[in-house]
């Protein structure tokens, strides 16, 4: 199913989740949103609105409420929080499962999670997981680096020599996310998380040499499995008649989904070392987040000399 997580998955990539019952079942269900449930409201019999979508989570407050209630009136809850939907049910705290909740989860084959975690932290850790894995993505062309800390998302067409100088600074000690191409999406409002499709991860294509594992050849220092994007450095082929921004005052941004990301055009030429000149753009951006501008500086120290000079004239 597109753009869904089985249970089987959630249980194998979040390590608080351990499987109470339904083993068989994990492949079958299927969780489609981020949403969770904590059914209170359901306890006491109100079902007009009843998320069965959802993952219900039970804490201290739902299991205790259940506890007080007759057997029978518990049984019927449990049958009606079991929607065709239900992907599973959780349980926090390692709680005691009610007999009732487990007979009709068996019944209609929704699996029992449990987890050692408060119930707050299980929830904010499952909203996290799902969010990202079941946010919508996007594939963009280029290569994306770990440059101080920085993900910088290098573009260019094809054949500029984006590989060569993601090569470069692997060695000089930053670290690669994917090569060619790039699995992004949004995590909130303002930020981007891109990561390598599993095919691609840690391989780094050169032209001429062919596919190499950069995890094999320089360590598991040298990658990283996926990182927040903070700019776009976009390659560009030198052309004598084209205009590029000299004192870094031209400020571009690119849109991708409902994020604008800062991006820096630098034009590749015969002796220029790109991996420098990236390491160093990456570097001016984190000083200008920091508050410090090199390009105001330059033009404030400007704006002195001039009126000193005008001063002097006078």
């Amino acid at each position: 199913m597109e753009n869904a997580v089985s249970v089987r998955e959630l249980v194998l990539e979040t390590s608080n989740l351990e499987v109470y019952s339904g083993m068989q079942y994990l492949d079958e269900r299927m969780v489609t949103t981020e949403d969770i449930s904590r059914p209170g409201l359901e306890l006491t019999g109100y079902f007009d609105y009843y998320p069965e979508e959802r993952i219900q989570l039970f804490g201290m407050t739902e299991i205790s409420y259940g506890n007080k209630m007759s057997k029978e009136d518990r049984k019927k809850i449990m049958e009606r929080l079991c929607g065709k939907d239900t992907p599973c049910f959780v349980v926090s705290r390692y709680l005691v499962v009610p007999a009732e909740m487990k007979e009709a989860a068996d019944e209609h084959h929704i699996p029992i999670l449990r987890s050692k975690l408060p119930t707050t932290r299980v929830s904010a850790k499952l909203t996290d997981y799902l969010s990202g894995r079941l946010a919508p993505k996007k594939s963009l062309h280029g290569v994306l680096m770990d440059i101080y800390g920085l993900g910088v998302l290098i573009t260019g067409d094809s054949g500029v020599g984006k590989s060569e100088t993601a090569l470069d600074l692997i060695k000089r000690g930053h670290r690669l996310i994917a090569d060619d191409r790039v699995e992004v999406h949004q995590q909130d409002e303002q930020t981007l998380v891109g990561e390598a499709p599993k095919i691609l991860r840690h391989l780094l294509e050169i032209r001429g040499v062919g596919i190499i594992d950069v995890m094999n050849l320089f360590g598991a220092g040298a990658v990283r499995a996926k990182t927040d994007i903070s700019v776009i450095i976009h390659l560009e082929n030198w052309e004598k008649d084209k205009q590029f921004d000299r004192l870094g005052n031209g400020e571009q941004k690119e849109l991708i989904f409902d994020v604008e990301i800062p991006k820096i055009s630098i034009p590749v030429k015969v002796g220029r070392n790109m991996a420098i000149i990236i390491e160093a753009a990456a570097m001016n951006y984190r000083a200008k987040t920091m508050g410090y501008d090199a390009t105001k500086a330059f033009e404030r120290n400007l704006n002195a000399l001039i009126d000193e000079n005008s001063k002097q004239k006078k």
